[in-house]
């Protein structure tokens, strides 16, 4: 399979997953609390077996790291080339009965993100990207090329995460830049505004794990924007722990 290929099987698991979860949201759930006491519903483990089974059959060459399998102690090692898998970014948004969670998919080669699936199911989208290639948005029946913009001259449009809305830490942050309007939202879907040229900057202060951010960071870099490290490097992957450290996510700069 071609990296073409890939990303086609990503966006067709990803609507499958989506699919799912939906469904589920409609039937009712409980929420659960795994180790480390974040929040797990019957959404995330069945999203995760659709996806996780789909790229094993479709691709066994890949290995395949996904988050509710690392939280059951059955992980995989790094690997020069293997796939991130997020069943459902965004549990706490979906258990409060929110639209922003989301399914991720992403391909990791020798560190750095090829490509990316991202779908909002609440909002019925899937956007995709193979990094050097373009980024789109399936919305419906419709395919949209999607862009980062430049920031426009009246400011920065930033997204933050809803559950670091008080850090004094971002606010300090923001204190350095020319600010227009700041949304506070969950999941990945800010990276996803980035990447549509609706807004500028999304720092994340906060606790990342790699599997958040690997099928979105494609998607914005595919889309023409970047994600880099306080220290002003592009945010790699296959680090100790699959833990992120703080980054920037920018459209053009």
């Amino acid at each position: 399979m071609n990296d073409h290929d890939l990303l086609e099987l990503a966006v067709l698991l990803t609507a499958r997953a989506a699919e799912r979860i939906m469904e589920i949201r409609a039937a009712g759930f409980s929420v659960d609390a795994k180790a480390d006491e974040t929040p797990v519903t019957v959404a995330d483990i069945q999203a995760e077996a659709i996806i996780v089974r789909g790229l094993r059959e479709a691709a066994a060459h890949i290995p395949v790291i996904a988050e509710e399998e690392m939280a059951a102690g059955r992980g995989g090692a790094v690997a020069r080339e293997y796939w991130l898998v997020d069943p459902l970014d965004g549990t706490r948004e979906f258990a409060a009965g929110r639209r922003e969670f989301a399914v991720n998919i992403g391909l990791i080669r020798d560190g750095a993100p090829v490509l990316g699936a991202v779908g909002s199911p609440a909002f019925g989208e899937i956007h995709y990207g193979l990094v050097g290639q373009g980024a789109w948005r399936r919305r419906g029946g419709a395919v949209e090329r999607i862009h980062a913009r430049r920031p426009p001259p009246q400011g920065l449009t930033v997204f933050a995460s809803r559950h670091y809305a008080d850090d004094p830490a971002l606010a300090a942050l923001l204190a350095r830049y020319d600010v227009a309007m700041l949304t506070n939202i969950g999941s990945a879907l800010k990276f996803l505004r980035l990447a549509e040229g609706v807004a500028d900057f999304y720092p994340r202060l906060g606790r990342t794990m790699e599997w958040d951010t690997a099928a979105p960071q494609a998607v914005l870099e595919a889309a023409g924007g970047g994600v880099l490290t306080a220290e002003g490097t592009p945010l790699r992957y296959g680090k100790p722990g699959w833990e992120n450290p703080v980054f920037y996510a920018w459209g053009l700069r």
